[in-house]
């Protein structure tokens, strides 16, 4: 019973710690001005126009955190704060949606795996938990199977996530530093707030996992028995 509460508290932990994490990061950098002085929409432009991505457009979104990148209108959509702000955290925020872009653009094998599991994912995490509790409900091992299928699915879909997404930070940092946006001890500033963002991905991976691992061995405890 105490494993069993302590499983689920860092079910609940996790997350919560990785998302107080990038919050705080964004938090303090956003205070901080870039040395260059350009908006996140300047810098988004920028930069998609030194990698020849003209017909990629920016946009402003409500919200704060809200940054995205859209690969079916291929628009970066950036939230008001970073849209307008100078901050190293905006520039940092706009840099690795751009990189999405160019991700996009190179047709990288990692967004459009990712991209083909949608579908799929979306099934499996509105149906996996329905299917197994229906498979403990009944003792029907069965439908703790197909749950487990549909679980996994969605979990892969978390995994390709983490190596979409460290390599579009990784191509934000290049990209900065290369076109003149952040300098010095910016650098080092730009990569803290990537890094805190990236833990939230870590984070749903390694709870998504946690999850399928409890369950594959509850089918395996009750085909046992």
């Amino acid at each position: 019973m105490v494993g069993f509460l302590i499983y689920f508290a860092l079910l609940l932990i996790i997350p919560l710690w990785a998302q107080m994490k990038v919050k705080s990061a964004y938090k303090k950098y956003s205070q901080v001005p870039a040395s260059s002085g350009m908006t996140g929409a300047q810098v988004a432009r920028k930069i998609l126009d030194d990698n020849g991505l003209y017909h990629v457009t920016v946009e402003e979104v409500r919200g704060t955190l809200t940054d995205h990148y859209d690969p079916r209108s291929k628009t970066v959509r950036l939230s008001s704060n970073n849209y307008h702000g100078t901050s190293v955290a905006g520039a940092a925020v706009a840099a690795h949606e751009v990189g999405h872009a160019m991700q996009d653009a190179e047709d990288y094998a990692f967004l459009r795996f990712r991209h083909a599991l949608v579908p799929v994912a979306n099934i499996g995490s509105n149906f996996s938990f329905i299917l197994i509790l229906a498979g403990i409900l009944m003792q029907a091992s069965g439908f703790i199977l197909l749950g487990i299928f549909a679980m996994a699915a969605a979990v892969l879909f978390q995994l390709v996530t983490l190596p979409v997404e460290f390599d579009a930070s990784n191509r934000a940092m290049q990209q900065v530093v290369s076109v003149g946006v952040i300098r010095n001890n910016e650098e080092r500033e730009t990569r803290k707030v990537l890094n805190a963002a990236a833990l939230t991905y870590v984070a749903a991976a390694l709870v998504a996992v946690l999850e399928l691992v409890r369950f594959i061995l509850m089918y395996i405890g009750m085909n046992e028995d």
